[in-house]
């Protein structure tokens, strides 16, 4: 068993009366990529402002590689790499002076930056477009550079927030599989969240939530048994109660 990487106890935020997440439990593991799927509203966006330190929980305790995100925050939010929901590019800056200065924001050398820079884009197919502006960029590729610049400092937890809004069918699952590819080639633990239960499939575990509580936490075959469903959608309806 792979040493964990994040880990989730008795995770409780609340707005006033509502109760955005009730009592999260989850542990992942390095290498392991994990879906969180859930419909709007589940509380995705709100564990995901936990985890990368936006906000704190009412009560609870997170963890990034023994480093709890309460007491020694820098610690852990320094082993994280996360590609939000919204592009965060500058638009008129090629795609290596984004990435530059994402490196000098962590305090890399220029040399070793180059090396990770020249190193990340090859690995997403995206050698020759370190010069490019990233306006001349399709969408997904500027979601690959994004991933890229998250993998930079080389973290320990990848955190996706959907991460594929706006793109098109092909774009989502080339991103996907790169995430899963990363996964298990450095190591990285990574945590997808989506509403798209296409995106879920590939993961190694899949997390249902709904109404601030997991209702799932195992792989797409259990799942499957569990629910007594022939595909996820299916699954992921039933569980829910959203099947009509």
């Amino acid at each position: 068993m792979n040493p964990a990487v994040l880990e989730v106890a008795g995770l409780v935020k609340q707005y006033g009366d509502k109760t955005a997440l009730a009592g999260i439990e989850l542990t992942i593991a390095a290498g392991e990529m994990v879906a969180l799927l859930g419909p709007n509203g589940a509380g995705k966006s709100t564990l995901m402002q936990l985890l990368t330190g936006l906000f704190v929980p009412d009560r609870g305790r997170i963890c990034v590689l023994g480093h709890d995100m309460r007491t020694d925050a820098p610690s852990a939010l320094a082993r994280l790499g996360v590609v939000f929901q919204q592009f965060a590019l500058d638009l008129d800056l090629s795609v290596q002076s984004n990435l530059l200065f994402h490196t000098d924001l962590h305090g890399l050398p220029r040399r070793s930056a180059r090396a990770r820079i020249g190193a990340g884009l090859e690995a997403v197919g995206l050698g020759s477009d370190a010069s490019r502006p990233v306006r001349a960029l399709s969408g997904g590729n500027r979601r690959k550079v994004e991933l890229v610049r998250a993998m930079l400092h080389q973290p320990g937890l990848l955190l996706m927030d959907e991460a594929t809004v706006g793109l098109d069918p092909v774009s989502r699952r080339q991103l996907s599989q790169t995430v899963v590819s990363l996964c298990r080639q450095s190591g990285v633990a990574a945590l997808w969240t989506t509403h798209l239960v296409d995106e879920a499939v590939l993961a190694d575990r899949v997390l249902v939530l709904q109404r601030g509580r997991l209702l799932f936490d195992g792989d797409v075959p259990t799942c499957l048994q569990r629910t007594g469903a022939g595909d996820l959608e299916s699954a992921f309806l039933q569980l829910t109660g959203l099947a009509t």
